[in-house]
C-alpha cells in the first residue's frame, strides 16, 4: 500500500523476525556473538529479554549464520510434556521413526548425535518462548539432554530463549541442577534513544528508502511511547506510515505520531 509511495521494496516494520532487519545495537551484537560462541562450544545457553526486545530475530540471525555442518532443531512452541519434547526434538533433528518408548527414544537421539559428530556436524536445539515450558519434568529432560557428551566435549548445543520471567524461574532451587549446567547467560534490554533512532533509519534503508522520512521530533516521540522496545517501535512506525500515506504526507512528523499513539491508545508510563 504505502511501499511504492515512500520508495520501499518491502515493508520496513514487518512483524516477522526477518534476520536481514536485525539492527545490531551494542547489546544485540554482543548477544549474537555469545550465541555463536555457545554453538561453537556446545554450551547450554539462556537468552532473556522483555517482550519485543528482538530475541526471536536474534535466533533467526544465528540460524542464518550457521553453515551446513550444523543441524538445527527450532522449537517455537515448547508447551510440551517430557515425552512430547523428546519426540519433537527427534523429528526436528531428523531421527527416522522416533520411538514412543522413552529409553529407546533417548538411545535414538544419542546415536544420531554421535553419528552427526563423527561426520563433523553439530546439533543445535533452540527453544523459543522458553518461559512457556510447562513443568519441571520438561526442564529436567532438557537438563538430561546436556548429558549427551563425550569425555572431552558435548554433542549438542542447547539454547533457551525467553522473557524475563524465565530468569526468575530458573533461580528457584527447583532448577538448581539445570542452572548449574548453564554456560552462558545474556539479558537484552530496550534500545537507548540514540539506538532507537538508528534502528528506525536502518530498517528504512534495508527496505530501500533513500533519505530521511521521519522528522527528528517524530523519532523522539516514537522512542518515548515505545520505551525503546523494537516491537513497539515497529508497531508505531508502521501505523505512522499508513497514516502518512493516507494524508499524502512527504514526511512523518510529530502530528502523525500523535494521531497514531492516540489511535493505539498508548500512554507514557
Amino acid at each position: 500500500m504505502y511501499e511504492s509511495y515512500y520508495g520501499f521494496n518491502c515493508p520496513p516494520f514487518s512483524k516477522t523476525p526477518d534476520p536481514k532487519f536485525l539492527y545490531r545495537s551494542k547489546e544485540h551484537a554482543e548477544a549474537l556473538e555469545r550465541l555463536k560462541y555457545a554453538v561453537e562450544e556446545r554450551e547450554l545457553t539462556v537468552l532473556t529479554g522483555d517482550i519485543g526486545t528482538g530475541k526471536t530475530t536474534l535466533s533467526r540471525a544465528l540460524i542464518d549464520s550457521l553453515d551446513d555442518s550444523y543441524k538445527v532443531a527450532l522449537i517455537i512452541n515448547p508447551r510440551l510434556t517430557p515425552a512430547q519434547l523428546l519426540r519433537v526434538i527427534a523429528r526436528r533433528l531428523g531421527v527416522e521413526s522416533p520411538s514412543y518408548w522413552k529409553n529407546e527414544l533417548l538411545d535414538q537421539i544419542n546415536q544420531f548425535l554421535y553419528q552427526l559428530y563423527e561426520q563433523g556436524g553439530t546439533a543445535v536445539i533452540i527453544f523459543d518462548e522458553a518461559q512457556l515450558i510447562p513443568s519441571k519434568g520438561t526442564f529436567e529432560e532438557i537438563r538430561l539432554l546436556s548429558n549427551f557428551q563425550l569425555d572431552d566435549k558435548n554433542l549438542l548445543s542447547l539454547i533457551l530463549i525467553g522473557q524475563t520471567g524465565l530468569r526468575k524461574r530458573l533461580r528457584h532451587r527447583t532448577y538448581t541442577a539445570l542452572r548449574q549446567r548453564i554456560g552462558i547467560q545474556f539479558h537484552l534490554g530496550p534500545l537507548s534513544i540514540k539506538e532507537a533512532k538508528e534502528y528506525i533509519n536502518f530498517r528504512l534503508k534495508v527496505a530501500g528508502r533513500d533519505g530521511a522520512l521521519f522528522s527528528e521530533g517524530a523519532l523522539e516521540m516514537i522512542y518515548k511511547y515505545s520505551q525503546g522496545l523494537p516491537r513497539s517501535i515497529n508497531n508505531i512506525a508502521s501505523n505512522a506510515l499508513l497514516e502518512g500515506y493516507g494524508l499524502e504526507a512527504e514526511q512523518i512528523d510529530e502530528r502523525i505520531i500523535d494521531d497514531v499513539v492516540r489511535e493505539l491508545e498508548l500512554a507514557l508510563q
